[in-house]
């Protein structure tokens, strides 16, 4: 059912306000390069100008005489895995690419990490694949997947396969069952790279069960596109799903489960191909003008009405589901990347958005309310000047909600990468920042930070640098954020 001028108008009255975020976020607005409240900022949502570090964070970061992490004063880090250097049970180095992870409360007192490793193309052109484990296998030709890492008390660390044979293991998303849904950014097709299946799917990989991961099977009721994060709303049952693509820029896709469809621990296997209904988002405006593209948003508390079309050919056999809509039948945005679910709806990031887009941006976060069926400007970062002077913050990519209020984001930036975090009230500070440098002195190159999760107590931060693979564990004095 269509949501009407009428019913948007009023419920836009009430989202419009910002949605309270317990522990998390409230409504953000930014300064180029830094995220500021919009209590302290400019009239109708203007980005405020300034930092606003003052009272906010853990003071400036040190340093890291190893030349890995710069932490502030108090903190400390611990490297959990390294692409090349540690090793699985099964003796194979640990795989490179380390992208998004998810941390689970295991046995015995352990934390469980699901771990992608986001590796594309041809198998033979990476020297440290997830290897292929008996039984675990998708696509023998494919060298991605998942690690699942355990974290034993005392320190002591394992790991194993979660899934391999699968191709540029992305993001992905926890389940309220305490699975992980690992997602493929691509579309590439049996034939291409030496591919023996078609990839571009979701799969599920259970961090306790290890049995459970034999014979991966997709699920391809959530369609076959560049997936790159998932949420699951828990009382609807609805899956949200992000795609990073362009030429035309991605979309947003919601799935709705069959009559009489129940989640749990392996119910996905069971779902046909076809099963539930896949949409996209399509957009309109309080005076109910279509929306093409989320960067026309110029200010933070912007809200959107959204309605879901139907999906035509979910399993993109000839053409990619992106391109199976006309021009004004959805909306669009650039980088749709990471997405976390709090406060019952889906925080939704569109990383930034260049010549391309209508408004150019360094990144956005958007809130949809499915309740009242609307979309919140949250975060908007005006596009950074000089991304190679340490300070600003850009390209947003993996967030989580803080358990010390806030969010913590990953950056997927130009230049100088960091680890951050933002205040409920939209104050920015840093919390760490890639000192590993890959490039020269002259031109330093510094690889994004991924997989950003605390652990299930709250008390350690993970989180990886993508390149060569490294997934770190942060622990401090950690405290609760003034707003």
């Amino acid at each position: 059912m269509s949501l009407s001028r009428r019913d948007f108008a009023r419920k836009s009255a009430i989202t419009g306000a910002g949605v309270a975020l317990a522990g998390s976020v409230g409504a953000l607005a930014t300064a180029p390069g830094a995220l500021a409240a919009t209590d302290t900022g400019g009239a109708d949502g203007e980005p405020a100008r300034g930092h606003g570090h003052h009272g906010v964070g853990y003071g400036p970061l040190l340093p890291d005489p190893d030349g890995i992490l710069a932490l502030p004063a108090g903190f400390e880090y611990r490297v959990i895995t390294y692409s090349g250097k540690t090793k699985l049970e099964s003796g194979e180095f640990t795989p490179s690419n380390h992208d998004g992870t998810a941390a689970f409360d295991g046995p015995r007192g352990t934390t469980l990490l699901v771990n992608n490793h986001e590796l594309a193309g041809a198998r033979a052109q990476w020297p440290h694949p997830v290897p292929l484990t008996e039984g675990l296998v998708y696509d023998p030709a494919a060298a991605g997947g998942c690690t699942v890492v355990e974290v034993r008390r005392g320190g002591e660390v394992a790991e194993w396969v979660g899934i391999a044979g699968t191709a540029t293991n992305c993001a992905g998303g926890s389940t309220p069952w305490g699975t992980w849904l690992t997602c493929e950014e691509t579309e590439d097709k049996a034939g291409k790279n030496g591919f023996t299946k078609d990839h571009g799917y979701v799969f599920e990989v259970d961090p306790e069960d290890r049995r459970a991961n034999r014979d991966p099977k997709p699920v391809k009721a959530f369609g076959r596109y560049a997936h790159e994060a998932v949420v699951i709303d828990p009382k609807r049952g609805h899956a949200f799903l992000t795609e990073d693509a362009s030429g035309p820029n991605g979309l947003l896709y919601r799935w709705t489960p069959p009559e009489g469809f129940r989640h749990g621990r392996g119910e996905l296997r069971t779902l046909a191909d076809d099963a539930g209904v896949l949409q996209a988002f399509k957009c309109f405006d309080s005076g109910g003008k279509f929306v093409d593209d989320l960067s026309r948003a110029t200010k933070t508390g912007t809200v959107y009405g959204v309605d879901w079309v139907t999906v035509p050919d979910r399993d993109a056999k000839q053409v990619s589901t992106r391109k199976q809509f006309g021009e004004g039948q959805i909306t669009r945005a650039r980088k749709l990347e990471g997405m976390w679910w709090g406060d019952g709806g889906a925080y939704i990031v569109s990383s930034y958005a260049r010549a391309e887009s209508p408004v150019q941006h360094d990144g956005q976060v958007w809130f949809y309310d499915p309740k009242r069926r609307t979309l919140t400007l949250k975060v908007l970062i005006g596009v950074n000047p000089d991304p190679s002077v340490d300070g600003a913050f850009d390209g947003p990519d993996n967030i989580t909600v803080s358990p010390y209020g806030g969010l913590v984001i990953a950056e997927d930036g130009e230049g100088v990468q960091h680890l951050f975090g933002a205040t409920e009230s939209g104050r920015t500070y840093p919390i760490a920042r890639n000192e590993l440098n890959q490039g020269t002195a002259e031109e330093p190159e510094y690889s994004e930070f991924t997989g950003v999760t605390f652990s299930p107590d709250g008390r350690t931060l993970y989180a990886n640098i993508q390149t060569p693979g490294i997934m770190l564990a942060i622990t401090g004095p950690w405290k609760r954020q003034q707003r």
